[in-house]
């Protein structure tokens, strides 16, 4: 199976991954061995993008979940739904 993001085909999970936030996923994660400095100044750029694209952070989120989704390792369950009874019993409820 091909993966394509805006017209541009993703070989590898990295590449899908960049194109679809449109940074480098080493700009967000860093790189082994980066020195303090090296560090700063990453950590830095990425505040001057998330400044210029404050949706950035959703997009992340979003592409990553799908990835995982995806990937079989994202389980979701519904939350089992309380009644009447029981939700007034969690709001009368004694504080510890």
């Amino acid at each position: 199976m091909r993966n394509y993001v805006s017209g541009h085909q993703a070989d590898t999970t990295e590449e899908f991954l960049e194109l679809a936030l449109g940074t480098p996923v080493e700009l967000w994660l860093g790189v082994e061995g980066e020195s303090e400095e090296e560090r700063a100044a990453r950590l830095d750029a990425a505040r001057d993008i998330l400044a210029d694209y404050p949706e950035l952070a959703d997009r992340a989120v979003q592409v990553a979940a799908q990835a995982l989704d995806e990937a079989g390792l994202l389980r979701l369950a519904p939350l089992p739904t309380l009644n009447a009874a029981q939700r007034r019993s969690l709001r009368t409820g004694v504080a510890a």
